[in-house]
Order: C-alpha cells, then sequence, then structure tokens
C-alpha cells in the first residue's frame, strides 16, 4: 500500500472540498437569508497489519470530511421599505409551501401574487400559524405587519404569519441557497421579532471567505508539491538500482 500518497490523496479531496463550500458561501454573499457553510474535519485512522509497521507507529491517519453546516448568525438587516420585505430578528424560520413540502427560510423578500397569495421569489407560498398559504382578498391593499407576524390591511386582520424553529437547531438540510428541510418536528417561536420593510442579508463576511480559501488553496499546493518531491525521491531511488554497475 501507497501509505505516503494515499494520506496525501485523502487530504487532497478534503481540501477540494472545503474549496467549493467556501466558493458556494462567495458566490451566495448577496443572497438574502443565506447561511454561511462550514467544514469539519477529522482523523480516520487506519491500523497497519502486523509485521510491517512504519516509523512512529503503526496507525495511520487520514483526513476526511467529518460533517457540512451553516452558520447560525444573523446577516446584516437592509431596509427596504417594500411592505412584503420581511426579516426576523433573533431565532425562527418563515415557512412556504413547496412541490417536496413544508420548508424553513430565513430569505424574506416576497411578493403578493394576482391570486392573493403570497410567495418568495421562487414562487412557494407563504405559510400561516396553521400551515395554510397567507390569502389576501382585492380589496387589502394597505398591509401591516405586527412584530409576531400578524398581518393587517385596511379591512382588518388577515392572518398570523408562522415563525417557527427545529426541535433540534442542527437537524436541518439545505435545498439550494434560500431552503432547508427540518428533518425534526418544528415548534412555534413564543414571542418573535418580524421587521416588516426590512430584509436580512446573506451573513458570509467576504473579506474573511477570501482570507479562508487563500488558506486552503495554500494547503492545498502544499500537499501537491510534497507528492511530487516523493514522486522524485522514489525514481532518483530507481534510477540509482537500476543503474549499471560502474566499471
Amino acid at each position: 500500500m501507497d501509505n505516503i500518497n494515499t494520506i496525501a490523496l485523502s487530504r487532497l479531496a478534503a481540501q477540494t472540498h472545503a474549496m467549493d463550500v467556501i466558493a458556494g458561501n462567495i458566490a451566495n454573499m448577496s443572497t438574502p437569508g443565506y447561511r454561511a457553510e462550514r467544514t469539519v474535519f477529522a482523523d480516520w485512522l487506519v491500523q497497519e497489519p502486523a509485521g510491517s509497521e512504519p516509523a512512529g507507529g503503526r496507525t495511520l491517519a487520514f483526513a476526511q470530511t467529518r460533517a457540512t453546516y451553516r452558520e447560525r448568525s444573523e446577516g446584516t438587516l437592509t431596509q427596504t421599505g417594500n411592505p412584503l420585505d420581511l426579516a426576523l430578528s433573533g431565532d425562527g424560520w418563515f415557512t412556504v409551501q413547496t412541490a417536496n413540502g413544508t420548508r424553513l427560510t430565513r430569505a424574506g423578500r416576497f411578493t403578493l401574487q394576482k391570486d392573493g397569495s403570497i410567495t418568495d421569489e421562487n414562487g412557494n407560498a407563504l405559510l400561516d400559524t396553521s400551515a395554510q398559504p397567507m390569502q389576501l382578498s382585492p380589496a387589502d391593499t394597505d398591509l401591516t405587519v405586527k412584530a409576531d407576524g400578524t398581518l393587517r390591511s385596511q379591512n382588518g386582520v388577515i392572518g398570523q404569519i408562522a415563525v417557527v424553529v427545529p426541535n433540534d437547531p442542527n437537524r436541518i438540510t439545505a435545498e439550494g441557497s434560500r431552503l432547508f428541510r427540518a428533518d425534526v418536528p418544528t415548534t412555534p417561536v413564543a414571542r418573535p421579532k418580524m421587521l416588516q420593510g426590512m430584509v436580512e442579508d446573506s451573513n458570509v463576511q467576504p473579506v474573511a471567505e477570501i482570507v479562508r480559501m487563500i488558506g486552503t488553496e495554500r494547503d492545498f499546493q502544499f500537499v501537491t508539491q510534497m507528492v511530487e518531491a516523493e514522486g522524485q525521491r522514489r525514481q532518483n531511488a530507481i534510477d540509482k538500482i537500476a543503474a549499471p554497475p560502474a566499471g
């Protein structure tokens, strides 16, 4: 088994995945409600068979991507003045109805459709506290949203926009850049803080991401150079062994 190159390959694969994650963050730094991804690496330990103990011990440590998670910090809130641009301060997620079921989102840029429904940028209906699509009548024009999600028009209360949290905040799966699937039941937020006329920006910090990208690229280059040096060392050894005897 080529231990040096195999271990180096595991490291290169992990760094490639990290670079993909960082590139995705940079690509979505202007996406409303986007949560930056982070990778967690760990050692994968392999016990060598007896009789071929390498220098330093008989355990080999390969690199592996243990997990990828989303940062939970809030993005900056930007005021837009649009009555259906909504942002959440603190914990909580909006719920929208998609073709694959209910999904969570922090991207609060909503639009009123001709049929009276309120949808996100992908056409998914915004849900109320009864898990039903919010529905307006043609006469509802002057819209206000209270901090608890209550939507009113000049004609009175229309409904209350749902704000929920997963029972386990780590058990959510991203679907694209704006939607998340809750893999556990959700619970309504007791006292949500919804802000009208504002949107939550991505929580990606561009300078920090670029620094991470440069560091990841340098690590990749270092491992690549090590592999090349090891290949050259082996070739030199082969050349010496295969060289005809002098004289």
